[in-house]
């Protein structure tokens, strides 16, 4: 299994970030994969996850407007644009790869976990 995140950073308020989840063919290609994140002290949240074919996205409130989800056309990379950002989404960001084809919130559907990538808004 081979799932990479990288793209993080200490940026300022307003700023964007753009994070990257490189995965393995056989880890990814036919899966949903999303990002979730965990704050300091907080219990780890979902942020936004895409289906294999890159059409169907389902994101946490939090972000809607401000965060786009995308694969690449071999699915094996998802990238997820962040602006606009606050010093709340200051966390360890972490790629994940669903057990089905679809986008999914939850961590029990989870069959894969990425390392995670530090992302530090300063206000």
């Amino acid at each position: 299994v081979q799932l990479q995140a990288s793209g993080g950073g200490t940026v300022q308020a307003g700023d964007s970030l753009r994070l990257s989840c490189a995965a393995s063919k056989r880890t990814a290609s036919n899966n949903g994969v999303g990002w979730f994140r965990q704050a300091p002290g907080k219990e780890r949240e979902f942020i936004a996850a895409i289906g294999w074919r890159g059409s169907d996205t389902i994101y946490a409130d939090s972000v809607k407007g401000r965060f786009t989800i995308s694969r690449d056309y071999g699915g094996n990379t998802v990238y997820l644009q962040m602006n606009n950002l606050k010093s709340e989404d200051t966390a360890v960001y972490y790629c994940a790869v669903s057990r089905s084809s679809a986008p999914t919130s939850r961590a029990e559907y989870i069959r894969y976990w990425g390392q995670g990538t530090q992302v530090t808004v300063s206000s």
